[in-house]
């Protein structure tokens, strides 16, 4: 099986591990934001602190730390607190989805 798996036969774009993994992202992507939208109020985000795992069921909360805690690592010297990277975090996965339904409708 190993040995299929190497062959030199060219496997098509969409197929190839890079694409994949792209197409997985985005999907992961995307189950966090509608995880957001469901379950978090944009209120309470400009009001500060917010209890994401609080807020968020524990069914859904394996995938959306993933990719918001992905998206909100801290650089060094990153003086923000995690709420406030998470913050930023969320702005970049709206991005994400956004760009990733641009480019699917072109």
């Amino acid at each position: 099986m190993l040995s299929a798996m190497a062959s030199s036969t060219a496997l098509p774009l969409e197929r190839e591990p890079a694409a994949l993994a792209m197409r997985i992202g985005i999907v992961a992507a995307e189950a966090a934001l509608a995880t957001f939208a469901r379950n978090l109020d944009l209120d309470d985000l400009a009001d500060g602190e917010i209890d994401f795992r609080g807020a968020i069921g524990p069914a859904e909360w394996p995938v959306f730390s993933l990719v918001i805690d992905t998206l909100a690592e801290s650089a060094p010297g990153d003086g923000r607190s995690l709420d406030e990277r998470r913050a930023e975090a969320l702005n970049d996965l709206a991005r994400i989805c956004m760009a990733a339904r641009t480019g699917a409708a072109a």
